[in-house]
């Protein structure tokens, strides 16, 4: 079997397997994408009533925008910002139908390794074309590939509300009040469930933030809405993100309601709070039950925003090489990790970072920072340009960077992450800020505003240039 004849098989037909795809058209390597849902962005769709803090003009592919551009697409305003609906129906779909047969939906990849050799045989290895399982409403069928790019994301594996990173003692037990999705506050019945009821949002980055947001505009309509925003660690400087620095405005600007909604009184914070159990009272209603024994108050729903994970399974037979923590590649996991440094921002970044014991395997996209957030469509575009043009054997291009990340307007110091004091090491992680003060809000704390909290980040975003 002649591996450079075989194709390129991507896993997921989201925003950075379709720009993998566009990209390897481009140089002339057939891919494959498999899908495992109904339609192109099948995870973007999850959240399609969620508007992203990038514009149009961040969110297309230079490689997918020349693919699209003979089909009498319509390119959307650069300067507009869409929903997730909007990005997939207006994009990544068209994308897609462009690709046509190269993609394949509701093909689910159950597994990846090299034919004939399991991951402790070396005779070989590196000679024998990939081998990728998947099976579709028709059952089970194989191809071959000449490398392999995951671009599943981790939408599918949302993180439980138990600091532990395993679900709290009574969270399974209380699904029915539970969501680890930004609930959709338009759809009638979904804001029925949260109007005049007391929510608990777990969570501190840019989902729970929306959460907050949309339940403060709830509780302006709704009396007796309200939230209690639990937080693991205290609050600083830069618990609601880069602000007016961040140089995404709009990023921004999602940390600014949040604070709004604590500020007008539409919700508390609860800090240093670690949810190790999830009981019910007499009347049915949560209790989160704390590390340190604290009970909160008893609320209606719980919304967990605690960040997402990858799911590896499927690649139990491949080599890879994955930071102990992050369960990101080990050579990008120190440029992303929350524990060195809270900044939010990571230099572009391309096929030598992403690259595994195993040759000719890519994890990009979400799935490639492992469980680090903050990641940008933006990243994912550069990295499949590098990956393949690695793929193709043009290694100046793959190692040409050719993207400017944008800062987030957050720089704390190594140690920030989830470290309930919050305090900032002095001139530790990617820039020296002032220590910020910190706020303890929520049971058994001095009602204190959000407005007591520093409210900017050095000018000049990350840095402070």
């Amino acid at each position: 079997m002649s591996t450079p004849q075989l194709p390129v098989i991507i896993v997921g037909a989201g925003p950075t397997g379709l720009a993998a795809a566009a990209h390897l058209v481009e140089r002339g390597i057939e891919p494959l994408v498999l899908e495992a849902g109904d339609t192109a962005g099948s995870a973007v769709r999850g959240w399609s009533h969620v508007r992203l803090f990038s514009t149009w003009g961040e969110l297309i592919d230079p490689a997918a925008e020349e693919l699209l551009a003979p089909t009498g697409w319509t390119k959307p305003d650069a300067s507009t910002y869409p929903s997730g609906g909007d990005w997939a129906a207006q994009y990544l779909q068209p994308l897609a139908d462009t690709l046509g047969d190269r993609v394949r939906y509701k093909a689910t990849v159950t597994g990846v390794s090299r034919s004939g050799r399991d991951r402790i045989v070396d005779a070989e290895r590196e000679s024998q074309p990939f081998v990728v399982h998947f099976t579709t409403p028709d059952g089970e069928e194989r191809v071959f590939a000449r490398a392999v790019i995951d671009a599943s994301g981790t939408w599918s594996t949302p993180s439980p509300a138990g600091a532990s990173g395993l679900p709290a003692l009574g969270e399974n037990a209380a699904a029915d009040r539970i969501t680890y999705r930004v609930p959709d506050l338009k759809d009638p019945v979904v804001r029925a469930r949260y109007a005049g009821k007391r929510t608990a949002v777990i969570g501190s980055g840019a989902s729970a933030f929306t959460a907050l947001a949309g339940l403060a505009d709830v509780a302006q309509d709704e009396p007796g809405t309200h939230a209690v925003w639990i937080l693991r660690r205290g609050i600083s400087g830069s618990t609601f993100g880069g602000g007016n620095a961040d140089q995404l405005p709009a990023r921004g600007a999602l940390g600014l309601a949040a604070k709004a909604a604590v500020d007008q009184g539409h919700a508390d914070a609860v800090t240093g709070f670690r949810t190790e159990a999830i009981e019910r009272d007499v009347k049915g209603r949560l209790v989160l039950v704390g590390e340190d024994g604290r009970e909160l108050d008893p609320v209606d729903e719980v919304v967990v925003l605690t960040g997402l994970r990858p799911d590896l399974t499927f690649l139990s037979e491949i080599r890879l090489g994955l930071d102990e923590r992050l369960q990101a590649p080990t050579e990008l996991a120190p440029l992303i990790d929350p524990n060195q440094h809270s900044c939010g921002s990571v230099y572009p970044h391309g096929h030598r970072e992403l690259s595994h014991p195993e040759p000719g395997v890519y994890l990009v996209g979400m799935k490639s920072y492992g469980r680090a957030p903050t990641f940008l469509a933006m990243t994912g575009y550069e990295q499949v340009r590098s990956v393949a043009a690695a793929i193709a054997g043009d290694l100046e291009a793959a190692d040409r960077v050719e993207l400017t990340l944008p800062e987030t307007g957050v720089c704390g110091g190594a140690g920030l992450f989830d470290d309930p004091a919050a305090a900032q090491s002095e001139g530790a992680g990617c820039c020296a800020a002032p220590e910020p003060a910190l706020v303890q809000l929520g049971v058994g704390a001095p009602v204190v505003t959000a407005a007591a909290v520093t409210e900017k980040a050095p000018a000049g975003g990350c840095c402070g240039s």
